[in-house]
């Protein structure tokens, strides 16, 4: 996203609410654009140093309306990637056809990301980073009830004999919901130990981008099944979405919509908003979403469910909005008491060891965009051990999905120059507040199957580039990574593939581990992980080859260029100052200890920012 350069005016040092808004979010990195008023205003290289600067760092408060404004904004860039969970993990709980559970999901999986959120801003990491549901255990949640034991029955499949208030029909959904969330509740305990133990800095010692890009390209690639079958309920529709997507947030990022506003010194006036680079998924869905409704009325979709694009049509799911309760509570146990599957477990610890190291380079991006110093090990080891209760908790409450560091909402940081966390806050509040509106839940579950699939299309897609962008920090004209990328990622598609259409091949006589190696190998991610684990740490190559070199030169970076001191990681309400003269406080991985920046002289110095001991 590469929004135009602010003019003198929007950099008013009073602006309204959308001139401040727009003008944060224009502020940004058009290289080109950049170059040329640089060049043409004779800027300094320390003056454009500056301008890359966040405009409110982490302990900073921006004014209420703008702490509103982007605080739904966070939201927005989240949703996409929340909504789309509950959606896929659906049809492998046989709810394709329960609206009414489907929008509770959606409920469930966003009030927990808003009260995860709320934990990791408070007591983790201490970074503005929103927290949400993981990609990473939707393949081995998928895997897991893709085995022949946990297949839907066939009247699921059928909506005329689905009755979703039948008791046998509710017993065959929280069967199936109980024991994926008792396995990842249980797969959670490995990280929080991992964080609170201080483990995960000696895991990233071995766990380089050639490990890295494979499983997070197979996070995409392997959901390419879930995103083919919806699109092609309605082929039209579908790609009317993916233009849609495609039109907002490539071609038209950069023009701004004109919007009436008002501020003391220019009165009422109009003001750039650049609505297409904000919220470019929402907009794609709502456009598609109300041509849908309208070839729906005037009966230009089918209305028989056997004819090709009648999944298209809005009325498909019945009254589910106005079946849906204004307001509910999510709570644990909701479905009942969850139960555990051994293979179930250590597919989704598969699933969270890619989860952890994702969110260790989420942190180091964060801290540099939002003007802290680099996280050091304890904010790093609290934030992955919250991030573990994170995922314990959507375990019981029934998200079907864990938590995680979103990075679609780190990116938004470079936009709008913003890194307080109270803005981050102020979105997990709003986040626990729409997840407790039934309505709101419900609406979105009544998306059309083609919209969805639009969307999975672009959403897969980016998250599979995500994965291959990992490789750019190593040498890819080396013989020795071409081949170890390739191997890992081909054999990930192979294996899985081959074993889905031959679940018999496995049979060691013991039924727990023939679950167990069925659930391994036919999660994309952890065939290409271990392969790219193993072969990246045993094959010979240079730390500069394998691309691990370049962790420690933005580390470096990023010290020259922060605004605050380490006291922005401390604990909240005094805690860090209650036991800063404990001695055995060094002793815990995820403890700040005072006397340790002292010994280095780094305790003397105080940045102005978060003096009171007591502030958040």
């Amino acid at each position: 996203m590469f929004p135009p350069l602010m003019s003198a005016e929007e950099q008013h040092p009073r602006p309204s609410l959308l001139e401040r808004c727009s003008s944060q979010i224009g502020e940004q990195v058009n290289d080109q654009p950049r170059e040329k008023a640089l060049k043409t205003h004779g800027r300094s290289s320390a003056e454009d140093g500056d301008r890359n600067k966040p405009t409110y760092c982490v302990t900073d408060v921006p004014p209420w309306y703008l702490c509103i404004f982007l605080a739904i904004q966070h939201y927005l860039t989240a949703f996409g990637g929340i909504i789309a969970i509950p959606l896929i993990l659906s049809e492998g709980l046989c709810l394709q056809h329960d609206s009414l559970t489907q929008s509770r999901l959606i409920n469930t999986i966003f009030f927990v990301s808003g009260l995860c959120t709320l934990l990791q801003v408070t007591f983790g990491v201490r970074l503005p980073i929103l927290q949400g549901g993981t990609f990473a255990l939707v393949a081995p949640a998928m895997a897991m009830l893709s085995m022949p034991e946990w297949e839907c029955p066939a009247w699921t499949q059928n909506a005329s004999l689905v009755n979703t208030s039948s008791p046998v029909f509710i017993e065959v959904w929280q069967t199936r919901m109980r024991t994926l969330q008792g396995s990842i509740m249980v797969a959670s305990l490995l990280q929080i130990l991992v964080g609170f133990s201080g483990l995960i800095g000696f895991l990233m010692r071995f766990i380089g981008p050639l490990t890295m890009a494979p499983i997070v390209s197979l996070i995409g690639l392997s959901l390419y099944d879930q995103a083919g079958a919806k699109t092609g309920s309605h082929w039209g529709i579908s790609a009317m979405t993916t233009v849609l997507i495609i039109l907002f947030s490539q071609y038209l990022r950069l023009i701004p919509i004109p919007v009436p506003a008002y501020s003391k010194t220019k009165k009422l006036h109009t003001s750039k908003f650049f609505i297409f680079q904000t919220m470019p998924i929402l907009l794609g869905i709502a456009v598609s979403w109300l041509v849908c409704y309208i070839l729906t009325i005037y009966d230009v979709l089918p209305s028989d469910p056997a004819q090709y694009g009648h999944l298209a049509r809005t009325d498909v799911k019945g009254n589910v909005v106005n079946e849906a309760p204004w307001f509910m509570l999510p709570y644990p146990g909701q479905w009942g008491m969850p139960t555990v599957s051994l293979a179930g477990v250590l597919g989704i610890m598969a699933g969270i060891i890619c989860s952890m190291v994702e969110s260790v380079g989420d942190y180091h991006a964060c801290a540099r965009l939002s003007g802290a110093p680099p996280p050091p090990k304890h904010a790093i080891n609290r934030g992955i051990g919250v991030e573990g209760l994170g995922c314990l908790l959507a375990g019981a409450f029934g998200t079907g999905n864990g938590t995680t560091s979103f990075s679609e909402n780190v990116a938004a940081l470079g936009i709008t120059k913003v890194g307080s966390r109270t803005v981050i806050l102020l979105s997990g509040v709003f986040m626990i507040l729409i997840g407790m509106l039934g309505k709101i839940g419900a609406a979105f579950a009544t998306l059309p199957t083609p919209v969805i699939g639009g969307m999975f299309l672009i959403m897969f897609g980016v998250i599979a580039a995500a994965g291959i962008s990992n490789l750019q920090s190593t040498d890819m004209n080396s013989s020795r990574n071409i081949f170890v990328f390739g191997f890992s990622l081909f054999s990930a598609l192979v294996i899985p593939n081959w074993i889905m259409k031959n679940p018999d091949c496995i049979n060691t006589g013991l039924k727990e581990l023939d679950q167990v190696l069925f659930i391994l190998l036919t999660t994309q991610m952890f065939v290409g992980g271990f392969l790219g684990f193993f072969l990246d740490n045993t094959v010979p190559g240079t730390k500069r080859e394998r691309g691990l070199l370049a962790g420690d030169k933005v580390h470096l970076e990023d010290t020259g260029n922060t605004l605050g001191s380490e006291e922005v990681y401390d604990l909240p309400f005094g805690i860090t100052s209650c036991l800063a003269s404990r001695s055995w406080v060094h002793y815990i991985p995820f403890c700040p200890w005072k006397g340790n920046n002292v010994s280095q002289g780094q305790g003397t110095q105080h940045s102005t920012e978060g003096t009171d001991e007591f502030a958040l």
